[in-house]
């Protein structure tokens, strides 16, 4: 098999890169004005009822995930990785502007949160093939023994979208009175995304194709064998990382400014400062799984989120000041990273070439739309059914443990070859 040359590598996964950002900024923000959606587009009964419907519509982005994975994998799989990536920020920009121009419920009444649904799904479909194009097109143009290090970029750059949309609503918070930003100052963040999205179709348009598909197009088709069972390990190996993920990051604004009583922006910049420190760790933990290994890092952080959840969170709740909840966000950060970083490599080494497109998004979309899209409203309901503001901890060690079982049972790839 061809091995691309560094520096190609390197101005390929760039171009990847920079389009990622910006799709993740795009599907991200949601989340990061999801009080305000409530109030714009939901009656309005109770705030726990508001905010479930807020959280619902934000599920049911992830449900056409695995949609998107199966249909937009395939084009990969058979069109090419740039083919896919193309259709990809097309999809996210049209559905974040939709977001962004939406009446609200108090001028169309039950239309506009059926439309807004509508918008999430399509940034969901767009979604569900992003992940596994993006990691795919990343890890072929990894030099050989660097897998680790360029996997870990394109989780930095889904980080640098979260980061970027957490930062942007944060600014606007500051910036705005609450009067203002729940009137008109929320489609701001959704508006600027749509705008963004020519960049990004610029970037992509300019990649090329990696060496690993060509090569790979160019051989004589296989059977097909093990698809389905290598995407299941897919699927459990990703259930921690979408739950943290979910959990600890786009929920964890909501959570502080109830549970702790911080204002809007004071709980999104804490939240800001956590993506901060995931960004600066994932490439450090993706390049020492070079060195050690992926299996050390990703089995080390299923155990800390096996053991960690409700102890921090009791101390979260028992009156800590500012500094400490920021200490707090920074140590799932790091934590995340263990997983984030040597992750996607890890993954996407579970499949031959041919395959790795189709089956490796699917099986990952699937595990998000099941597991993480609805983790945000699962954390509200089991917090309200239990009464309980750590309730939903359990959630977390669940998945970590059953992500665990799957990572044990994966041999260590990180020094062979890529199929």
């Amino acid at each position: 098999m061809y091995r691309p040359h560094q520096a190609d590598s390197y101005k390929a996964v760039l171009a990847a890169v920079v389009g990622n950002v910006l799709e993740w900024y795009d599907f991200a923000v949601y989340a990061f004005v999801a009080g305000i959606i409530a109030r714009q587009f939901f009656p309005q009964t109770d705030d726990v009822t508001a905010l479930l419907s807020t959280f619902l519509a934000y599920g049911l982005g992830f449900v056409a995930r695995p949609l998107g994975g199966i249909v937009i994998g395939r084009i990969g799989d058979t069109h090419g990785r740039k083919t896919a990536l193309l259709l990809t920020i097309f999809l996210m920009a049209a559905g974040t502007v939709m977001i962004g121009i939406l009446p609200t419920y108090a001028s169309i009444g039950l239309a506009a949160p059926l439309l807004l649904v509508f918008a999430r799904l399509i940034q969901g479909f767009s979604a569900g093939g992003e992940w596994g194009g993006s990691t795919t097109f990343i890890v072929e143009w990894a030099p050989k023994g660097r897998r680790g290090w360029f996997g870990s970029f394109q989780q930095t750059s889904v980080v640098a979208g979260l980061l970027l949309g957490s930062g942007v609503a944060a600014f606007f918070n500051t910036l705005l009175a609450q009067e203002q930003m729940s009137d008109w100052g929320w489609r701001v963040p959704f508006l600027l995304g749509g705008v963004l999205g020519p960049v990004g179709l610029y970037m992509r348009r300019t990649m090329q194709e990696t060496p690993a598909y060509v090569s790979a197009a160019q051989e004589a088709a296989p059977a097909a064998e093990g698809g389905f069972g290598l995407a299941v390990s897919a699927f459990g190996f990703t259930i921690v990382w979408t739950v943290c993920f979910y959990v600890l990051l786009s929920y964890m604004p909501t959570y502080t400014q109830k549970y702790l009583n911080l204002s809007p922006s004071a709980a999104l910049w804490a939240n800001t400062i956590g993506l901060f420190v995931l960004l600066v760790s994932i490439p450090v933990m993706g390049g020492i799984s070079d060195l050690l290994g992926r299996r050390p890092l990703l089995l080390t952080c299923c155990v800390a989120f096996v053991l960690l959840p409700y102890p921090v969170f009791r101390y979260l709740l028992s009156g800590i000041g500012y500094g400490e909840l920021i200490a707090v966000q920074a140590l799932f950060a790091v934590l995340i990273s263990m997983f984030s970083g040597p992750g996607p490599a890890a993954i996407a080494e579970i499949f031959p070439t041919r395959t790795r497109s189709t089956w490796m998004t699917s099986g990952y979309a699937l595990a998000v739309a099941v597991f993480g899209g609805f983790a945000p409203f699962i954390s509200v309901w089991l917090i309200d059914r239990f009464q309980s503001p750590t309730a939903h901890v359990w959630y977390l060690v669940a998945a970590a443990v059953v992500s665990l079982l799957v990572i044990l049972s994966l041999r260590e790839t990180a020094h062979e070859d890529l199929d």
